[in-house]
Parts: C-alpha cells; sequence; structure tokens
C-alpha cells in the first residue's frame, strides 16, 4: 500500500498501457471480522486516503471497491477494457486461492494476471538447502540468506520514473468506515522513521517493555506502507540484530508457503497429541489480564488497550497459556489474530508454534518460562509491570491462578505422554 519502490506497480507503469490503481476491500475477509472497531482496517482505510491524496496530485484516482474479489472484477471487466492485472505476491491460503480464481477469470476474459515478490528480500524458493528443499531451521536458513543477499535484491524499483502512466480519471469517492460497518478507534498509528539510534542500540534494548527499544514498523511492513528493501538497507548498515529481525520475517514466509498446513495444524504433526485442558473460564482470564503473573497481565493488557504488545512479552504471555494453562495454541493465535494491528498470519503462527514446542525451530516442549524470573530479568524496576497493572501489589490483584512449579511439572508430563502416542 504505497506509490514507492512498489514492485507490482513498477511492472505496471512499465507496461505501455494506461493504469488504473485498483483496492477492494474484501467482503469475505470484512465479514469475518467479529469486532466491528478493527484498527487494521482502520489503518488501511487512513493509509487509503493518504495515497488518495498522492494519486490526486498525478491527475488520476484510486478505485476502491466493496465485495468478493470475484463479483467487483466481473464488473471491473465491464467497466474498463482490462489488458492485464498487476498484484504482489500474498503467501496465505486463502490469499492464493483467491489470487488464483482471479487470474482464470481474467484469462476467461483475454486478460493476463501477473504476481511479483514485493514484501520480502527473499521468498518462495530461492533460499533452499543443498538437496533443493525449504529450510525447516532458522540458523541455516539464515546463514544461506545472508550469503545470498547481494545489492541487487536491495534496489529500489523507481517508480517515480513512470508516474506519467496512470490514467487520467477524475476524483472517485473511497467509502468511510461507517459505511463498511466499522467504527474508528481515532488513535495515533505510529510512524515510519526509524532513529539511526534506536538500530544502533536494538541488540540491547529491543527485549525490555518498560522502554521504546523496539521500531514498531510491523504494521507498516503488514501492509506494505513501507518498503522491505528501503528497511532492509538500514538495518544491514546499522544494526544486524535488526536485519535478523526481518530474515525471521521471511523465514516465516516460506514456511507458510511450503507448509500451508501450519495455518490450522502443528508444523510437527505428532503435537496435535498433545490433550489440551482447554479451560474456557482460566482463557477468558488470560485474555483479561487477570492470571496473578504481572508480565503476563501486563502483556495482556497492552495488547487489549492498544493493539500491540512488546515481542518479548509475547513470548511470555504465549508461553504461560501453552504451557502453565495448557491451552491449545491456537485458542492463542486466535486471540492475537483479531487484537493485533500488526497481526500477519505467518509470524504469528510462527510465534505461537515457537512457543508450544510444535513449530519450526520451536523451544523444546520441556522449557517452559518463568513470568517471575522473566519480569525480573526485562523489567527489573517493574516499570512496564506498574504502567499496565496499577493494582499490583495491593489487594486487588488476584493471587497466581497456577503453581509455576506445579504447571511446569504437569507440562512436561502432558507433553511427554501426547508425543509418546500414549493418550
Amino acid at each position: 500500500m504505497r506509490l514507492n519502490d512498489n514492485t507490482g506497480l513498477y511492472h505496471a507503469l512499465r507496461s505501455g498501457w494506461p493504469i488504473v490503481p485498483v483496492f477492494i476491500f474484501d467482503q469475505t475477509i470484512l465479514d469475518a471480522l467479529e469486532d466491528k472497531r478493527d484498527r487494521r482496517l482502520e489503518f488501511i482505510h487512513q493509509t487509503l486516503l493518504e495515497m488518495q491524496t498522492e494519486f490526486r496530485k498525478l491527475g488520476t484516482s484510486l478505485i476502491v471497491r466493496y465485495g468478493k474479489p470475484l463479483d467487483v472484477y466481473q464488473k471491473l471487466l465491464k467497466e474498463f477494457d482490462i489488458q492485464a492485472v498487476f498484484t504482489n505476491y500474498d503467501y496465505e491460503v486463502y490469499a492464493k486461492e483467491r489470487d488464483k480464481a482471479v487470474a482464470e477469470l481474467l484469462y476467461e476474459n483475454g486478460a493476463e494476471f501477473y504476481m511479483y515478490k514485493d514484501q520480502t528480500i527473499f521468498d518462495r524458493d530461492e533460499v533452499l538447502t543443498a538437496n533443493r528443499s525449504p529450510y525447516t531451521v532458522f540458523t541455516p536458513y539464515s546463514r544461506t540468506w545472508q550469503q545470498k543477499l547481494t545489492d541487487f535484491y536491495l534496489r529500489s524499483y523507481p517508480t517515480e520514473k513512470y508516474v506519467r502512466n496512470f490514467l487520467k480519471i477524475d476524483a472517485q469517492p473511497i467509502p468511510t468506515l461507517e459505511e463498511l460497518g466499522f467504527k474508528p478507534f481515532n488513535e495515533p498509528f505510529p510512524g515510519k522513521i526509524v532513529p539511526a539510534k534506536l538500530l544502533a542500540n536494538y541488540k540491547e534494548t529491543r527485549n525490555f517493555p518498560a522502554i521504546p527499544g523496539t521500531s514498531e514498523l510491523s504494521i507498516h511492513l503488514r501492509f506494505g506502507t513501507i518498503s522491505i528493501r528501503e528497511l532492509a538497507r538500514q538495518a544491514r548498515e546499522h544494526n544486524v540484530t535488526f536485519l535478523n529481525e526481518l530474515i525471521w520475517r521471511d523465514f516465516y514466509f516460506q514456511v507458510l508457503d511450503h507448509f500451508p498446513h501450519v495455518e490450522k495444524f502443528s508444523f510437527r504433526r505428532e503435537y496435535d497429541n498433545i490433550e489440551w485442558r482447554n479451560d474456557e473460564g482460566e482463557f477468558q482470564r488470560w485474555c483479561e489480564g487477570r492470571t496473578g503473573y504481572p508480565i503476563v497481565d501486563a502483556g495482556m493488557r497492552q495488547l487489549n488497550e492498544t493493539g500491540w504488545m512488546h515481542n518479548r512479552v509475547r513470548m511470555i504471555t504465549a508461553s504461560f497459556l501453552c504451557k502453565h494453562l495448557l491451552i491449545d495454541w491456537r485458542w492463542g493465535e486466535a486471540y492475537f489474530a483479531r487484537k493485533l494491528r500488526d497481526y500477519d498470519l505467518s509470524a504469528n503462527n510462527g510465534g505461537w508454534q515457537w512457543a508450544a514446542g510444535s513449530g519450526t525451530d520451536a523451544a523444546p516442549y520441556f522449557r517452559v518460562f518463568n513470568p517471575t524470573l522473566q519480569a525480573q530479568k526485562f523489567d527489573p524496576k517493574g516499570a512496564y509491570i506498574r504502567r499496565w497493572v496499577p493494582e499490583f501489589n495491593s489487594l486487588d490483584y488476584p493471587v497466581p491462578m497456577v503453581d509455576h512449579t506445579l504447571a511446569r511439572n504437569r507440562a512436561i508430563e502432558v507433553y511427554k505422554k501426547g508425543l509418546s502416542g500414549d493418550r
């Protein structure tokens, strides 16, 4: 969702045809959103308004439609003499099925459909093992990724050279959030600029949730309002640790692309044999941040109030749900999917399966985070906890809902039993 350094847009503008920019609010996705206040949708809407301002300066306009993609394209085919559609790859199962159906519709009507890599540095089959199979362990993947990286892969696509090729169109209306059936939060979103100082200190600050030590660029990466190539150039220049986070992002994309079963099942299928307790009352307490473990509760309350949670705390809260409460990681993943403003299926799924022990490169099942020790290590002065759990250390704060040692031993026993096939 940007005009600069956009692969698909670049190739469209160079195609020789006059270009019409189109955005579709996918009814299939919007209808599935339970909460009619959704930060992701608000961010998309805000971005469309900003893009429309840029398009108007170029004498063209965004064409914004709402509906099921095939229905929308049926109408667009009647409205325009479409020769080709240009877009960028999406790696989610639904998106690949949607794009395949749109491509077939276009071909039936004599139009072409082109897709390009844009939201990753490397994808699909670009980083493979020596025997040409996809990596399932991050460290060797990262090593090969970095060996392959050259300036060629980080070059921007100069769309600005070809903006004269947009079709001249009068301003078209963009539906309001209310017209789409949603209500706004009217809260500011994080900016796109990453201070060089933050990148330089990223390794030292990224694990401490009380300080602004992370970029919070995830929402911009998720919706493509910032170029991954531009960000990777900055990261390579300033901080290897930050670059490593971008490699993790590519890694999870290629895992989802090569192993689509992870969307609904454990990457390691034997982990689907674990007998989860799935206590709904305990799950609700976790959702509301009332577990009696301050670092867990702080994270969940931050998520509920802001739509974002610090990455270190995401690991702690996820581990607590899976290991301490023995609640299926899919429950937690689905809750994060509803709440996170930067929700990305591949990264969210990868993180949850890592915490549960069922994914690629996952934490071993016998590794159970101690929330108290995690708080002491990463929030030593309790500033993050006090910010989100003001009643901590008062009579109003609940006692821990489960003893850590008991929960750890129970988790190891249940996991061992499930993985042995002895249920």
